[in-house]
């Protein structure tokens, strides 16, 4: 062994400085521990302010003796890697630690240990924890807003069959992924409004008309996995054997009176609400204001003054006004333009509102990526002959959309936590229900527990997409 300079630990004493280091480490993350989980401070017979500061200072002299740079160690070379650079972040990673471990036991006690659980009344709620008795007793307000009890497997099945329907693209072959974007940009959403308008609201479809989109859209659907040499034939009989089937054997005429299925009761949006009305508006929007703001992101960057002033004008109107001020002006004021006899629903006005509002956003991340490409994609795209439309489809927008991706991602993410501004409109979303059951007599004092419920689900549905489009820029990453 050499000679030990424990200002400067080398790689010669190696085990020496670990296993003092790590000794120093474990025994201040030890001292943490016992005093946040049992009150027990072992270090009590020291004056209170030295006793504070002596987890930091073990701590901090224990990450600098293991500060060892190619140690040979994987895992000590990891740690330092991340954590342990340098006496600054040496500091800074002790603090974290210390507050995660001293956050930890009031943080159990409220969610889990202290918390109530069973019951169907306040009064079971007498404990210093949190009363998840609340979120029980009011969950299918929170998921369902005030839509009838009864009618709920409405929604429940409109949301299983979509997600069902969403999940093709993974399962489709290579030879049909070429048809996914027209599938998830046009028919998609085309059979969400379907579910949406005739499970969930009943609405009145008349069923000739009904059966012929719904021949269509099966048939379509079921058209991607058939062969190549037999799709002639298929689109021949299989849409109109499909249409008789629905007409005459499946939906006969027993089970259909003045229009409208047996059972299928109208029920008003303004019932509509929880987390089913977040979903229903968040999937709408996204659909509408992406393909609105890459029309006005091109527009924008149009050689046609008309159009690219209206583009700007779009853009900039849009951005400098708040989203609640726009859905106020859709309640309020946009009705007192229509005609007498024309009624647009509320809920539709909302959407349309959030979707402009959102693609003014879009338009601009796409404009950005846009600008990125350089001008030689462009040039190479027309010595090609390309016109226009087939530049940008083809060359221009795979790109220059690879490249926003998470620009894009942070715009619908904002959208997602917009949506409780539609109690502005007389929508109560998760968040409204919240604020409805917060104010009934019978559960005051609950409001902490529906917000981190809220924020839950909230952070649950974010994270998702974030690493939904963390997966996309990975799949379509190239090196530049």
């Amino acid at each position: 062994m050499s000679k030990i300079n424990f200002l400067k630990p080398d790689k010669e004493n190696l085990n020496t400085f670990l296993y003092l280091g790590s000794f120093l480490f474990v025994i201040s993350v030890i001292d943490v521990f016992l005093n946040s989980f049992f009150s027990l401070n072992i270090t009590g017979f020291l004056p209170s302010s030295l006793s504070f500061i002596i987890p930091i200072i073990l701590g901090f002299i224990g990450l600098h003796f293991i500060r060892i740079e190619q140690s040979g160690y994987k895992f000590l070379d990891q740690v330092n890697k991340n954590i342990n650079t340098n006496n600054f972040n040496a500091i800074l990673s002790l603090l974290i630690i210390f507050i995660i471990i001293k956050a930890t036991p009031p943080i159990l006690s409220w969610f889990v240990v202290d918390a109530s659980f069973a019951g169907d009344s306040k009064d079971v709620c007498s404990g210093t924890g949190a009363c998840w008795t609340y979120i029980k007793v009011w969950f299918r307000r929170f998921m369902y807003g005030m839509y009838p009890n009864a009618e709920q497997w409405r929604i429940n099945l409109s949301f299983i069959a979509l997600a069902l329907l969403g999940s093709v693209g993974y399962f489709a072959t290579e030879k049909f992924k070429k048809y996914l974007t027209l599938y998830y940009v046009v028919i998609y959403p085309f059979i969400a409004f379907l579910f949406i308008f005739f499970f969930i609201s009943g609405g009145p479809v008349f069923f000739d008309f009904s059966y012929g989109i719904i021949a269509a859209v099966i048939s379509i659907i079921i058209g991607f996995f058939i062969p190549g040499r037999f799709k002639f034939y298929y689109f021949i009989f299989v849409p109109i054997t499909l249409y008789i089937a629905l007409k005459y054997f499946i939906f006969y005429e027993e089970l259909i009176e003045l229009g409208k299925l047996d059972g299928l009761n109208w029920v008003e949006t303004g019932a509509w609400g929880g987390l089913s009305l977040t979903f229903i508006i968040s999937f709408f929007c996204l659909i509408f204001c992406f393909p609105i703001g890459m029309a006005f992101a091109l527009g924008r960057r149009s050689d046609f003054p008309l159009i690219r002033y209206i583009s700007i004008g779009f853009i900039e109107f849009w951005r400098g006004v708040p989203l609640i001020t726009v859905l106020f002006m859709s309640a309020v004021m946009f009705p007192m333009f229509l005609p007498e006899d024309f009624f647009i629903d509320k809920l539709v006005r909302a959407i349309i509102a959030i979707s402009l509002f959102e693609a003014a956003y879009v338009a601009e991340v796409i404009r950005g990526g846009l600008q990125a490409l350089p001008r030689g994609q462009y040039e190479a795209a027309k010595s090609l002959g390309m016109g226009y439309w087939k530049m940008h489809i083809f060359v221009i927008l795979p790109q220059a959309l690879k490249l926003v991706i998470p620009g894009i991602a942070n715009t619908f993410l904002a959208l997602v936590k917009d949506t409780p501004l539609i109690f502005v409109v007389g929508l109560l979303e998760i968040v409204g229900m919240l604020n409805l059951a917060k104010t009934n007599p019978e559960w005051l004092g609950f409001a902490m527990e529906g917000y981190v419920f809220a924020a839950i689900i909230f952070w649950i549905i974010c994270y998702a997409m974030s690493k939904y489009s963390y997966n996309l820029e990975q799949k379509y990453k190239t090196e530049r």
